[in-house]
């Protein structure tokens, strides 16, 4: 089974911790050259400190808000006419937790631009070079919202389920190139969003944290949640040659948890 990387280059996206830079490691052990986008600078230095480079190949980063899809269109665009993208990870941090009655207007705005707009401005640029080069993928970290919603999640479950929506279009449209779309669906993961929504539920709740963490558990049939180099194992089967003929695919990575199969 050919997983190899070797002379791919990759974009990874909110790539500084948790699942993002995960994945980024993983692909880069297989010996992608990878590229991190993320707002801070600081934290990108760390974060390419941490990455192998098994094949010699060399890596990079790029500082972009996801707030601001002008700024991102700006980064990718100097990405495309550097070098040719063939795999790219779409990873941004999820909407605030509440009832979908509590939201604002604005709230749903901003997540479809950090979602939806800036999916959409970076594979209108990946992909002319995914088209020459006969490989693509575009690997979307969403959600198992995407299956079923999850509570207290208003945003989020809309704006994940347009992610999916936008994601299978894709696909449709870019098969014939050889590039394929996937969306990965993390449920549960040792990450600092898992950290918050713990607080949160908990507050809700009030009770403490270890008890809101006792009745999550009991939720999973595996007993536990995941760890983000498991998002990432998924995420580089589907970046690779491998993968060839799995497209439009929505995959939970959640221990079971998801009710929908």
């Amino acid at each position: 089974m050919n997983i190899s990387l070797l002379n791919k280059n990759a974009v990874i996206c909110g790539s500084t911790q948790g699942i993002g830079l995960a994945s980024a490691k993983i692909l880069a052990g297989l010996g992608a050259s990878c590229t991190l986008i993320a707002r801070n600078e600081n934290s990108l230095l760390k974060a390419i400190q941490e990455l192998p480079s098994p094949t010699g190949q060399a890596h990079h980063i790029a500082i972009a808000d996801f707030d601001h899809p002008d700024q991102l269109e700006h980064v990718i665009q100097a990405i495309t006419t550097a070098y040719p993208v063939h795999i790219l990870v779409n990873n941004s941090g999820g909407p605030q937790p509440g009832p979908i009655l509590d939201a604002e207007v604005a709230d749903f705005e901003k997540a479809f631009r950090q979602h939806v707009i800036c999916n959409q401005l970076l594979a209108k640029h990946v992909i002319p070079g995914m088209k020459k080069a006969g490989y693509g993928r575009i690997i979307n970290i969403v959600s198992t919202s995407v299956k079923t919603p999850l509570g207290n999640l208003g945003v989020s479950n809309t704006i994940r389920a347009a992610v999916a929506g936008w994601a299978k279009t894709l696909s449709n449209e870019v098969g014939i190139h050889q590039i394929t779309v996937n969306n990965v669906l993390p449920g549960l993961t040792a990450t600092a969003r898992y950290t918050k929504l713990l607080t949160h539920i908990a507050s809700g709740k009030q009770i403490e944290e270890t008890e809101a963490e006792k009745e999550i558990l009991e939720t999973i049939p595996m007993g536990r949640i995941g760890l983000p180099q498991e998002i990432g194992n998924l995420i580089a089967f589907l970046a690779s040659p491998a993968a060839s003929y799995i497209t439009g695919t929505s995959i939970p990575v959640d221990g079971g948890k998801t009710p929908a199969f």
